[in-house]
């Protein structure tokens, strides 16, 4: 996996780790095939990337670039012809699966929702089992397929509890009788944006039988729209800037996150606030996963 990319993660203020030598692992993954409304998503990672020189080292708590930070070689979405969005799924796993091995954790920028799956595969491949998966996001992605695609991203979250893996969602505001079906099925828990938001919640309390690793996810579109606008999908009545590090903060402090990822984040040309609050965002993730490592769980 070698890097030849113009920019890496917090590039003007520190060297690249090497892959085994680094805390966090950027994996940038440029997918844009099922998007259903706005696009850009395939922008995204490059946007979070270059915006990230832009920050200082100190991110008001600690410095997560202390622990090595290493940026991979985008992840070629291209689908050829006779090729599906399997292919795609394979490659972020196998990118996903070397992170692993390397000891590195995984910090993917996507791109639309389907890449989780691939990261998820990827964990999966690298022997790596037993954990859950907790998701901020608008939409549940409950979908057992979405315009005949089971890869869609209104599907991924099917995709990975189809694996056995136990979810945990926040923020749902939008979903389906289908979704909601699932949800039942699968014993999925989940506290909605309706009780989130309104109630200004800012910490949850995991299941003590939800699993001690956890993944986390982070969709764009989970955070209110008066936040970043700058997703394909924005649905009104999201969660804050502070209410979703709050809420990430109060997983990490009760579980140990084995990595996270910033999906669906699609850049608005000439509005360059949102590319650096999205980079700011991915750097605080890490200086939470930093200092939260250190307590006794």
């Amino acid at each position: 996996m070698t890097n030849k990319l113009e920019h890496t993660f917090l590039q003007s203020e520190i060297e690249q780790s090497p892959m085994a030598h680094a805390g966090f692992c950027v994996l940038p993954v440029p997918l844009e095939k099922t998007v259903s409304y706005g696009g850009g998503t395939r922008l995204g990672p490059a946007a979070i990337i270059e915006a990230s020189e832009q920050l200082e080292t100190w991110d008001g708590k600690s410095n997560p670039s202390a622990l090595g930070i290493h940026t991979c070689q985008a992840v070629n979405c291209t689908i050829n012809e006779g090729e599906s969005t399997q292919t795609i799924i394979d490659r972020i796993a196998s990118s996903v699966e070397s992170i692993l091995k390397a000891g590195s954790m995984p910090v993917v920028l996507g791109g639309e929702h389907t890449v989780t799956y691939g990261v998820i595969k990827g964990y999966l491949n690298a022997g790596i089992h037993d954990f859950g998966v907790v998701q901020i996001d608008a939409h549940a992605d409950l979908r057992d397929a979405y315009e005949g695609d089971i890869y869609s991203h209104a599907s991924v979250m099917k995709r990975i509890i189809d694996e056995g893996i136990p979810l945990y969602q926040l923020g749902i505001r939008a979903y389906c009788e289908e979704e909601m079906a699932t949800r039942i099925q699968h014993s999925v828990c989940h506290q909605d944006a309706d009780e989130l938001v309104p109630q200004n919640v800012h910490n949850i309390t995991l299941p003590e039988d939800f699993p001690k690793n956890v993944f986390f996810t982070l969709d764009i579109d989970g955070m209110d729209p008066s936040v970043f606008p700058s997703t394909g999908t924005p649905v009104p009545g999201g969660l804050s800037w502070y209410q979703t590090l709050n809420l990430f903060e109060s997983v990490a402090k009760q579980r140990n996150i084995i990595g996270f990822d910033v999906m669906e984040f699609a850049p608005i040309q000439g509005f360059h606030a949102y590319d650096f609050a999205a980079a700011l965002l991915t750097y605080k993730m890490m200086g939470i996963v930093q200092r939260t490592a250190l307590t006794d769980k």
